[in-house]
């Protein structure tokens, strides 16, 4: 990691401002996501409770700069961002692609004596998973990787049908992808930082029992969570959502979820 940068980074979006030595979530988006689609799950979120959302290079915001496919570069900026945010409590939330680059991240800043509240790892696999996984979604033709935005949901249906709107959104998704897919996580301890796993009961891409596979990722406490819904369950179902993450945390009312 570089220099410490600032809390007014570009890899930084604010929905749910709070003071500096507020609780602070922070969200790490899916495959392809920009900042903005957290916005209403940032909004579910008490005013005592500082939400940040990281935007990942070229998309919204971002969009002239140059894409991101290395995990370990993206990891390496995005904690480089958070530094300035360890002055208080702080937690991390990622949901998919997001789930993994949330771990590489809580990794790096451990390493720099960081101690979290929590990883909130969300409609994903576990990092062992993606060893040798063979997972080669980024190289299908558009007719079928746009097809399989489809049936993943989280993606308007609108969008795909535009050729402009699919001519800018196809590569950023599927840069994403080749992220995913060509990670192979480094040797190293399992996290101190405690998670909980989270799955939605009908997503197609990952089911409970592997998402329940997070467990072995850390030496600190676990819990693993269910929610009806699909891989974007999210979208129906933030005031949930964030009720079990503050309810974990201890940083607001109690939560919903299964064990």
């Amino acid at each position: 990691m570089t220099s410490l940068g600032t809390t007014g980074s570009p890899w930084l979006r604010t929905f749910r401002a709070a003071a500096p030595d507020t609780p602070t979530l922070v969200v790490f988006p899916h495959a392809g996501g920009g900042a903005g689609f957290y916005r209403p799950l940032a909004q579910s979120f008490p005013a005592g409770v500082g939400v940040r959302v990281i935007q990942y290079p070229g998309r919204e915001a971002r969009a002239g700069e140059p894409l991101v496919d290395d995990m370990a570069v993206l990891a390496d900026q995005a904690a480089t961002a958070l530094l300035p945010l360890l002055n208080r409590p702080l937690a991390i939330l990622g949901h998919s692609m997001g789930a993994l680059v949330a771990y590489e991240v809580t990794r790096r800043l451990e390493a720099e004596g960081a101690v979290l509240e929590r990883l909130f790892a969300s409609a994903r696999h576990p990092p062992a998973a993606h060893r040798g996984s063979g997972h080669r979604k980024h190289l299908l033709d558009e007719e079928h990787f746009t097809q399989m935005l489809r049936d993943t949901g989280g993606t308007p249906s609108a969008l795909l049908d535009d050729p402009e709107m699919r001519a800018y959104l196809l590569p950023i998704v599927r840069n994403d992808y080749r992220l995913i897919e060509t990670y192979v996580p480094a040797p190293g301890p399992a996290l101190r930082t405690g998670i909980v796993s989270i799955a939605a009961a009908d997503d197609g891409t990952v089911s409970a029992a592997q998402v329940e596979g997070w467990r072995r990722a850390t030496r600190g406490d676990f819990e693993h969570l269910t929610f009806p819904g699909g891989h974007f369950y999210l979208l129906e179902r933030p005031d949930d959502l964030s009720a079990t993450v503050l309810s974990r945390l201890g940083w607001g009312p109690g939560g919903s979820g299964t064990r």
